[in-house]
């Protein structure tokens, strides 16, 4: 599969996710693409990695919101059920929540 088409499912994906989200929350957009240099610089600083799928435009991160108070919510357990929705939709997807360093905003597609 080329990488567009991989980017092409992972935007479909995307628009699903964010569907089933605004069931739930108020959803906005973090990082959804990223260059080389911000990736080095996220890495030098230990909070990314130089090989961010963010770059292959795979990776988005989404913001969720309380939709009664609009209070933003930054707890793994609040992106839980966008985490499994996400990996439900293809065997590809990972879900930042379970990684060893926890990133519960990121929504990713492994680049198989």
């Amino acid at each position: 599969m080329s990488l567009v088409d991989k980017q092409s499912t992972f935007a479909r994906n995307v628009a699903s996710l964010i569907i089933f989200g605004e069931e739930h929350f108020k959803l906005t957009f973090g990082e959804a693409e990223r260059t080389a240099e911000q990736a080095k610089l996220y890495a030098e600083e230990g909070c990314g990695i130089v090989n961010s799928l963010h770059c292959k435009r795979l990776a988005v991160d989404l913001h969720l919101y309380d939709l009664v108070t609009g209070a933003y919510l930054q707890d793994v357990a609040s992106y839980e059920k966008l985490g499994v929705y996400w990996e439900s939709l293809n065997p590809a997807n990972r879900w930042g929540g379970k990684f060893k360093r926890v990133d519960s905003d990121h929504y990713e597609m492994q680049d198989l």
